[in-house]
């Protein structure tokens, strides 16, 4: 039994599981007289979710978490599909644990799934990562029941890449039988004034908007736009033409890092629903 540990807690999450529920607890306080809870009531495909310290990023990040708690649904598998920021591990990477710990508790993998989506298998993308850490304090605050997860690094981010894994998922699903949603970690621009970030966020929401991965592609590199986790949202995108007719995308909450510490040069976070 392998366990991946901790690597970012006390860092960008409390370090204790009463310091997790404390700042969770404040922070959707906060944040509750904002969610538009009808989206509880759509039929839920997958999120874009911020992934940065939850001091900056988790006003936004429980939007989506607080939707999936009241929705009810009961859900075997949240797959994580997060950027590589370390270069570490293969262009697409499932990881190859048994289990991941946190200050809350370890949270089971669904090796089954992993073993039929027939990728390379490794601990070296997640060992020093944390877009997909981040994830799972937040699942284990708002779901109220026992759930895997299978979390997915993508170090090569391009169209191709994520037509292919959105496929392999798809497959892999449909065999397996299993009720998932998918967690698309990504940050938005980085380190531009609040204007310039805001202008450059919104080419990518054209492009999310109109699930067009090819596009969004070519406008993220085009215009030289710092959002972090491009791959897993073009993910995101195709996975969602393949579960619905007609999927759609609804920014559920949109800030920046300016909140928690005021700066002429900001981070984005952007939590977007896609449904159908």
């Amino acid at each position: 039994m392998t366990v991946r540990k901790a690597t970012v807690a006390g860092a960008f999450y409390p370090g204790s599981a009463e310091g997790i529920h404390n700042l969770i607890d404040r922070i959707l306080e906060e944040e509750k007289p904002k969610i538009n809870y009808k989206f509880a009531r759509e039929n839920l495909i997958g999120c874009v979710v911020p992934h940065a310290g939850y001091i900056y990023s988790a006003y936004e990040a429980v939007h989506f978490f607080e939707i999936v708690r009241k929705s009810g649904i009961r859900y075997d598998t949240f797959i994580i599909i997060n950027p590589n920021h370390t270069g570490y591990g293969e262009y697409i990477e499932v990881d190859s644990s048994d289990s991941w710990e946190t200050p809350m508790g370890n949270v089971q993998l669904d090796t089954e799934l992993a073993d039929a989506l027939d990728l390379p298998r490794s601990d070296k993308a997640q060992s020093q990562e944390h877009s997909a850490e981040v994830m799972l304090p937040l699942l284990q605050k708002f779901v109220p029941y026992e759930f895997k997860v299978l979390p997915i690094s993508i170090l090569k981010q391009n169209h191709l890449s994520a037509r292919e894994l959105a496929g392999k998922i798809h497959a892999a699903v449909r065999r397996l039988d299993r009720n998932v949603l998918i967690i698309a970690s990504s940050d938005f621009s980085h380190f531009e004034t609040p204007a310039d970030g805001h202008r450059k966020d919104d080419l990518v929401l054209a492009e999310i908007e109109k699930l067009d991965s090819e596009k969004l592609y070519e406008t993220v590199n085009k215009n030289q736009i710092s959002v972090c986790g491009y791959g897993p949202i073009m993910t995101l995108l195709e996975y969602s033409k393949l579960v619905s007719k007609n999927p759609q995308s609804s920014v559920l909450a949109r800030g920046n890092s300016g909140k928690a510490r005021p700066s002429d040069t900001v981070v984005d976070y952007i939590t977007i629903l896609l449904h159908s």
